[in-house]
């Protein structure tokens, strides 16, 4: 019997280290890695960005800004693991996408291709809105993509930082407007699991 607890203690520790040491050692992979793609609708789950900065010319719109700062606000929430504070943020984001004005300043294939990711972005950011913390972070997950591709469209006025953790669902990126790393997907489990994928102007 005693055996069998020795056992399961070693395995138990052993998990532990790799959780650990994973999330660590992903902080430093890659970082020679510099990599130069033209195109933006690439997927980055697999983390093999890191250290490559794309500058992309944008400009910024005073709606897209809203859903950036309501956007933030949100993932500050999770960050700090306020359920409630992400429900009502969610509803808030909601609302500030469904205002997105896609009419004007973008060539057709971009007015389709915001209404689609502005679609999107509503049904997810009305899921966090309903749904307990576990749920909310894996529909933040699909709500971050949507939102780093309007981006990719409508611009932004401040610098921003796509970041990265590997431990997430397989990999998960979010934005955010520093370089320091707040997990919204650990919150205060792994607050700083994660890394710099690249710098968004």
């Amino acid at each position: 019997m005693s055996k069998l607890k020795l056992t399961l203690g070693m395995v138990a520790l052993a998990f532990i280290t790799l959780t650990a040491v994973s999330c660590k050692d992903a902080k430093t992979e890659n970082n020679s890695t510099n990599d130069n793609h033209s195109e933006m609708n690439h997927d980055n789950t697999d983390g093999h960005h890191e250290g490559e900065i794309k500058e992309m010319a944008m400009n910024g719109d005073g709606k897209s800004q809203a859903i950036l700062n309501d956007y933030f606000n949100l993932k500050n929430a999770l960050v700090s693991d306020d359920s409630a504070k992400a429900k009502e943020l969610g509803a808030t984001l909601a609302t500030s996408l469904g205002n997105l004005d896609v009419s004007s300043n973008f060539s057709d294939a971009q007015k389709a291709d915001l209404k689609d990711i502005i679609e999107d972005a509503v049904e997810h950011a009305e899921h966090i809105s309903e749904s307990d913390i576990d749920h909310q972070r894996e529909h933040f997950k699909i709500l971050s993509k949507d939102v780093t591709d309007m981006v990719a469209i409508t611009g932004t006025e401040n610098t921003l930082y796509q970041q990265f953790c590997p431990m997430y669902d397989g990999g998960s990126a979010w934005l955010s407007m520093s370089k320091d790393v707040k997990n919204p997907y650990y919150g205060s489990k792994m607050l700083k699991c994660g890394k710099v994928q690249r710098e968004i102007n």
